[in-house]
């Protein structure tokens, strides 16, 4: 299985965001309509949404929305208000040697992957990241030094709030630090259950466990899978393999004095990176982000490329990745 990956530069003017919104809209569309037009939030309550949580955010998103045609759909889907419901896999891990360092595997469907690394320059800070929904991120870093990743926080529970991705891209838009960026996570409401982990330049990390269904718990925690505390294990715990994972990494960061390298390479391995992409819960990349560097290194078992938010470079590149026999796939 091969895929394309593409770096784009956009910045104040909107055109390279624009010309990826005409590419991707008729699949987003799709979905943020499956179940009606009823089914999604008006766009007043929207725009509401956004100036109660995200004040700094609403004329970007505007100008957003006017580059996307100004449609009453586009505008209420680029809000991430309460979209429909999504999950993915997904582990993550800050590495405790002296350069901070968070490393990240992405599980997810790639039907439902924009496979687009965006830089942009719309606002407070500079930002680099993984594309999601077209307006929000699974990832990234900002020119401050502040690194973002998500988990899928295990949960099935739908409440009111945003979609996550649009919560990481303002998170980066605005904050400068770990503190700040816990402190930002914790008021806002999300739809589903997340992880955030956020690290910055002088090793200050957070890990923030959102819901829509009680309050957002805020830890210190070096490693996030995809459960929260508390949580009662159930079948899909273990079908997703969160606890083992977790316990993986648990013990890496204890009992093995290992370099960067070696810790980027236990990502590209079972137990944590997954061959189940006909179950759309397959590694798509490794991303090894370094906030003192303003960094993206992505990773996969047999090509790399690294990003940056100061010396950024447009381009793509293609991936192929390991399909498993139908019986090696059926025992992941």
């Amino acid at each position: 299985m091969d895929l394309s990956f593409t770096a784009i530069a956009d910045d104040a003017d909107g055109q390279a965001w624009q010309r990826l919104f005409k590419q991707l809209w008729p699949a987003y569309r799709s979905w943020y309509l499956r179940d009606g037009h009823l089914a999604r939030p008006s766009f007043l309550a929207c725009r509401r949404a956004l100036t109660k949580h995200m004040p700094e955010f609403v004329d970007r998103w505007t100008e957003l929305v006017e580059l996307a045609g100004g449609s009453d759909v586009a505008a209420r889907f680029l809000s991430l208000w309460c979209p429909p419901a999504y999950d993915s896999g997904c582990s993550q891990a800050v590495w405790p040697g002296a350069e901070p360092l968070l490393v990240r595997n992405y599980d997810y469907s790639t039907k439902y992957f924009d496979r687009v690394v965006l830089r942009t320059d719309w606002g407070r800070h500079r930002v680099l990241g993984t594309s999601d929904c077209l307006i929000g991120l699974v990832d990234g870093v900002n020119d401050a030094g502040l690194a973002l990743s998500l988990t899928f926080g295990g949960s099935r529970t739908v409440g009111e709030g945003f979609g996550v991705p649009i919560v990481l891209r303002y998170v980066l838009e605005t904050c400068s630090t770990a503190p700040e960026a816990a402190e930002t996570l914790a008021r806002i409401p999300t739809h589903m259950a997340y992880n955030v982990t956020a690290l910055d330049v002088d090793g200050r990390r957070a890990t923030v466990h959102l819901a829509p269904d009680r309050p957002a718990v805020v830890t210190s925690a070096a490693v996030a899978t995809n459960h929260q505390p508390g949580d009662r294990p159930r079948d899909r715990t273990y079908r997703s393999a969160t606890i083992e994972r977790e316990r993986y990494l648990l013990n890496r960061l204890m009992l093995h004095e290992e370099t960067q390298e070696r810790f980027i390479a236990a990502f590209l391995r079972p137990p944590l990176f997954s061959l189940a992409y006909q179950r759309e819960r397959g590694t798509l990349y490794t991303a090894a982000i370094w906030p003192c560097r303003r960094q993206i290194s992505y990773r996969w078992p047999h090509s790399e490329w690294t990003l940056s938010v100061d010396h950024f470079e447009p381009g793509t590149r293609s991936v192929q990745y390991p399909i498993p026999a139908p019986a090696a796939a059926a025992g992941n």
